[in-house]
């Protein structure tokens, strides 16, 4: 391939990952904004996961362009929710909270947030690996 298709590709990782960090960012109240304030106070940890899962989707996009054959779609969409789940504020998600009370949140949910981020992080570092030790170019 040339390096104007490399460049493309590095650019097309590059803006996903910057994507998922100011979209999700933002929703989640990370990213301060006028059309959203997050309940509870956000931790390190949430910044952590929040750069953590904008890198390794920036990284998924970037190598899965270069195998021949991409695979690992639904990995990467698991492993991004999840860290969406990590890093969001509990009681802020309305799907959860239509599940679940606030309370049962904050007392079950919240406590696990940690765990499914490094779940996330999990996810991602294991389909990465997986996907260099198949791809001819990388």
């Amino acid at each position: 391939m040339n390096v104007a298709g490399d460049r493309r590709d590095v650019l097309r990782g590059v803006a996903v990952g910057l994507g998922v960090f100011l979209v999700f960012g933002a929703v989640t109240g990370l990213i301060p904004n006028p059309l959203y304030v997050r309940m509870i106070a956000s931790t390190p940890a949430d910044y952590l996961f929040l750069m953590a899962t904008s890198a390794f989707a920036a990284a998924f996009v970037y190598q899965r362009s270069l195998s021949a054959e991409p695979l690992g779609d639904g990995v990467a969409v698991g492993g991004v929710v999840s860290g969406v789940l990590a890093f969001g504020c509990p009681i802020c998600n309305a799907l959860l909270l239509a599940l679940f009370s606030s309370s049962a949140l904050m007392t079950y949910f919240d406590p696990l947030r940690p765990l499914l981020g490094v779940a996330s992080i999990g996810l991602f570092v294991g389909l990465l690996y997986y996907q260099r030790a198949n791809c001819r170019r990388c």
